[in-house]
């Protein structure tokens, strides 16, 4: 038999996710446009094949193994999530050095950061995260029996002390900078040779044979949102924290870095005038966000066992959003390419 999440507990914030998760995807036909000479057309072109196929390709997944397919879905926003947030670091970073680090310490990163609401809600509250995912899978028929070692007590005591080593370690990887990067740096910026700071500079808390230990501000915010994002999902219960974390910060964290992608989008940010860029996006995004909602009524025609609560509605709806995640993922992917965000 399988399991169902509480819908009192569930819809709301579930809700809430569905209403904001699809427009934050829904212009990726145009970001090609934004980010290189391609044509609307040939922009749309690409992004609706792209599509079509993986989308496609992991639909017929959820219908022939839906268990391993949520699991998928578990990791595949795992990694997104992160590398939306190792954007933001380098976004934020002052400049006079580069935050993350490295390639590894930017995976690091990525992997510390897709776990805040991917893991360490598993890890708070085991039961509530097994009936959500068995409530993912039911309409498909799938049962979690299978993976239901993933909730075991010792499984997450495991994760959740290798989740708080890891963030220790990617903070210390973060305060350690070669002593080459750091004259490099500074020297770019515009230290002089009286050693006085200027705008830009970076001044080591301590240096130790080729490194320095520095505080700056990429490692400052990283360590104070990783504080944040640790006592908000252990405190709140999983369904509400994941859906507030995702409204709230990834979608729009991406949508603003959208909006900033487009020159009338940026200006607009400039000027302070957030109503008519967030508009825009808005207006933009629409046409598609209606086209995903219409696509839950084909779904729900589709499924071996059709929903007959809204709380299950909206886990269908939110498994037509693992779909549509994985070639989201890919498009957000290039964007990072085109933009550097890990190269550096």
């Amino acid at each position: 038999m399988t399991e169902r999440a509480s819908p009192r507990l569930g819809t709301a914030p579930a809700s809430l996710r569905a209403a904001v998760r699809r427009p934050h995807g829904a212009v990726d036909h145009l970001v090609p446009r934004r980010l290189s000479t391609a044509s609307t057309r040939r922009s749309a072109a690409v992004v609706v094949v792209l599509y079509a196929v993986l989308g496609g390709a992991y639909l017929a997944w959820w219908f022939l193994h839906p268990v391993s397919a949520a699991v998928a879905f578990v990791l595949l926003t795992w990694a997104h999530w992160g590398q939306g947030d190792v954007y933001l670091l380098r976004a934020v970073d002052d400049d006079s050095l580069t935050y993350p680090r490295s390639v590894p310490h930017r995976l690091l990163t990525l992997v510390v950061r897709g776990a805040m609401p991917m893991a360490v809600p598993l890890v708070a509250d085991a039961t509530q995260y097994r009936r959500v995912v068995a409530d993912f899978v039911a309409p498909f028929g799938g049962d979690v029996t299978a993976v239901a070692w993933l909730f075991d007590p010792g499984t997450t005591r495991l994760l959740g002390v290798g989740l708080a080593a890891l963030t220790l370690l990617t903070l210390l990887r973060g305060l350690v900078v070669r002593r080459s990067a750091l004259a490099t740096a500074n020297a770019t910026a515009g230290l002089d040779a009286a050693g006085a700071d200027r705008p830009g500079t970076v001044t080591p808390l301590v240096t130790l044979g080729p490194v320095a230990l520095v505080a700056d501000r990429g490692l400052r915010v990283d360590a104070v949102e990783l504080g944040v994002l640790w006592l908000f999902f252990l405190a709140v219960p999983p369904v509400l924290a994941v859906g507030l974390y995702f409204c709230l910060w990834h979608a729009l964290r991406h949508v603003v870095r959208l909006i900033a992608a487009e020159a009338s989008g940026s200006e607009a940010l400039r000027a302070g005038d957030h109503l008519a860029a967030f508009g825009r996006f808005a207006r933009q995004a629409a046409p598609l966000t209606a086209v995903a909602l219409a696509m839950v009524g084909g779904l729900y025609a589709l499924v071996p066992v059709p929903p007959g609560e809204i709380g299950e509605l909206v886990g269908l709806y939110l498994a037509l959003i693992a779909v549509l995640t994985l070639p989201h993922v890919v498009v957000v992917a290039w964007t990072d390419r085109v933009q550097g965000v890990w190269t550096g």
